[in-house]
């Protein structure tokens, strides 16, 4: 049974009596409520795209759908003569119901309004979260998505984002390329840092402001490591650091400074004899 207008009426009879004919109204309200709700978005995105970032894009279009869904929502119950307190009450109740099973869930809402607010990251920044490194698709009310560079979709709820350590890697416009180099004790370490600086200067994808950064690290094992640092635009930074390592390789072979790597020496296997001698057993190979 179905209470309408003060009176109860079964399901059969709503739908002969109610839905059937209105059935070309509702049907106009949702097309027609459809295609202004699609102008009203591309006309937000023409006037904002340039104004506002992706994510409060994105949250305006959310908004203008879930308004423009009410109202049409409304015009088709008020064509039906459904009594709208029921249905507000109704709703509270399930309201209410929901929000006590899930009650894990407030604490996600209540962390997605601190991220919405603070801002660190938007839609379209490169974050990285634990092990994980990837674009961001969304910021919703309970949860992010990121699609990672192997192409993966992930879903970080926001109660664990906001208590993670989140590194949000295009946030600033310049970033430093870090190297790190070693060089052989029986080279010259000036003339190492002379060739980094040509190397640096010749790149077409390094800034010249700020000027790039060398320092001797310490003394290895086998090596003399060097710290070489450069700028470049953010959106630069995988290819600049590519040129720069191929670059620095090519130079340092042709004037001849070595790049040290472990070496392995491998001696054939030995039998202590029973005098406590150390025989070395031939190979029959």
């Amino acid at each position: 049974m179905i209470a309408m207008a003060g009176q109860q009426i079964s399901f059969t009879n709503f739908i002969y009596d109610k839905l059937l004919p209105n059935s070309l109204t509702i049907a106009l309200y949702i097309v027609l409520g459809s295609i202004i709700l699609k102008l009203l978005n591309s006309l937000v995105n023409r006037a904002l795209s340039r104004k506002l970032n992706l994510q409060t894009q994105m949250l305006i279009r959310k908004a203008i759908r879930g308004v423009g869904i009410f109202v049409i929502s409304v015009l088709v119950l008020n064509t039906l003569e459904v009594p709208l307190s029921a249905l507000l009450g109704t709703a509270g109740i399930v309201t209410v119901a929901i929000g006590i099973a899930s009650q894990n869930s407030m604490g996600n809402l209540i962390s997605g309004i601190f991220l919405l607010s603070e801002q660190s990251f938007v839609v379209g920044d490169v974050i990285e979260v634990g092990a994980f490194i990837g674009t961001v698709q969304s910021v919703d009310l309970l949860s992010v998505k990121i699609k990672t560079f192997d192409g993966l979709h992930l879903r970080i709820p926001n109660e664990t984002l906001i208590k993670s350590e989140i590194t949000t890697i295009t946030k600033n416009p310049l970033r430093r390329v870090p190297l790190s180099i070693g060089i052989s004790y029986y080279d010259d370490i000036e003339k190492a840092r002379d060739i980094l600086f040509r190397v640096a200067g010749e790149e077409q994808l390094a800034l010249k402001d700020p000027e790039p950064f060398f320092m001797v690290s310490g003394y290895g094992n086998s090596s003399i490591n060097l710290f070489f640092g450069v700028w470049g635009k953010t959106p630069d930074f995988a290819a600049l650091k590519t040129s720069l390592l191929i670059s620095i390789k090519r130079a340092f072979d042709a004037e001849g400074i070595e790049i040290p790597f472990p070496h392995i020496t491998i001696r054939p296997p030995v039998r202590i004899e029973p005098e406590g001698m150390v025989k070395q057993v031939e190979d029959k190979g």
